[in-house]
């Protein structure tokens, strides 16, 4: 199955002020260089969408209603979303605040079906924290999202085996997950617009256009995907990949995105009490070239300071070998323990102060939400959208 909260921000400012409820919601800042982070369905028919410019949202709709982010209260009701996802199985991936994979098999057999499953967890959410959600249901990770966002909003979509061969052809290319406006005009180009016109290319014409990526674009025009839902507690590695709608072109506002990435891998290293041992970047261009760099570290760690030391380091030195305008970059903590660390027998004075801030960070997040607190390198005023559904390993 896939969850996935409808306009949850906007949704949750019409919960907590009903005066907001039926009209247009911009969540985000109300400034020159604001960004849209959710708009309500009441403003989508204008053309206001997620990672848009607050100013061109206003444009389109002029009478839409801006309010702030609240981060601490967004927090507050994801944690009580999750605590309901784990109630209907045991096998729970976050993807997001608001959005999730559960891995619905061997917990059918509580209710009368699949279909009558979803039911019941959509009644569930609604009747616990007064939203609606929308949930797909399908063999693989990828026809669940596909079809959670088939009949939004509120909707409940199954794709079964049959379904496959009939459904997917006749879609746009952009219902693939990973396809964006940049990856979509590559493929108009191409003459690709549905994923049935996708179907018919053969591997080795598409690997000239489209390089690595070739092959997974065409096998899930064909629904095949065989990634399991995996928790975090249970990952072999733990990392965050953000894909962006324009090739970005500076590199130190790349490297700003890297760390706040640094950031949230660490934080999970420690919420699921793991310890990683190698550092990997990964690294594509916007003709859809993909590079990885990994390094070992010399003692396992789950150190913000440390993760981001090594991977600003790998990206550092692919950068001066020659830069180039990045389409996707990401950081993955690999090689992960759940046993403790040998101690130095004399600890370290700076590693003391960086386990601290640390600690701090995390109690303050756990408050307040992951937006409460950053470090200054990813607050970067120019940081671009990232594409609506980045891959979260």
């Amino acid at each position: 199955m896939h969850i996935d909260m409808d306009a949850f921000f906007a949704a949750i400012e019409q919960l907590d002020q009903p005066e907001l409820r039926g009209k247009a919601v911009l969540v985000g800042h109300d400034g020159p260089r604001g960004v849209v982070t959710t708009a309500s369905y009441e403003a989508r028919p204008y053309g206001c969408h997620s990672a848009q410019p607050m100013a061109v949202a206003k444009r389109l709709c002029p009478h839409a209603i801006v309010v702030p982010v609240r981060g601490r209260r967004y927090h507050e009701v994801s944690q009580q979303l999750f605590a309901v996802l784990d109630e209907f199985s045991p096998v729970v991936e976050p993807l997001s605040v608001d959005e999730a994979f559960l891995d619905a098999a061997g917990c059918e057999h509580l209710h009368d079906s699949a279909r009558a499953m979803g039911v019941a967890l959509k009644r569930r959410i609604r009747e616990q924290l007064h939203l609606t959600a929308s949930v797909g249901i399908a063999p693989n990770k990828f026809l669940a999202k596909l079809a959670s966002d088939l009949e939004k909003p509120d909707g409940l979509t199954m794709i079964g085996p049959r379904e496959i061969d009939t459904l997917l052809p006749a879609l746009p290319i952009t219902k693939i997950w990973g396809v964006g406006p940049a990856t979509e005009a590559r493929f108009a180009a191409m003459g690709i617009r549905t994923i049935g016109d996708l179907r018919r290319w053969p591997l080795e014409r598409l690997h000239k256009s489209l390089g690595d990526e070739a092959e997974h674009f065409l096998r899930l025009a064909h629904g095949l995907d065989d990634r399991p839902v995996t928790p975090d507690r249970e990952a072999k590695s733990i990392g965050h990949e953000q894909t962006f709608e324009i090739d970005l072109a500076d590199a130190q506002q790349v490297r700003g995105v890297l760390l706040g990435q640094c950031e949230q891998v660490a934080r999970r290293l420690r919420q699921h009490r793991l310890l990683s041992g190698n550092v990997t970047v990964k690294i594509r261009y916007g003709d859809f070239q993909t590079i990885t760099r990994s390094t070992t570290l010399e003692a396992l760690t789950d150190a913000t300071d440390v993760l981001w030391q090594a991977a600003r380091t790998l990206f550092d030195t692919w950068a001066r070998q020659g830069f180039s305008p990045v389409r996707l970059i990401g950081v993955t903590a690999g090689h992960l323990s759940s046993g403790g660390q040998q101690m130095p027998l004399f600890a370290d004075a700076a590693q003391e102060r960086h386990k601290r801030i640390d600690q701090t960070a995390d109690a303050i997040v756990q408050r307040f939400g992951k937006g409460a607190i950053r470090r200054a390198g990813t607050m970067r005023d120019e940081q671009p959208p990232a594409a609506r559904h980045p891959f979260d390993q």
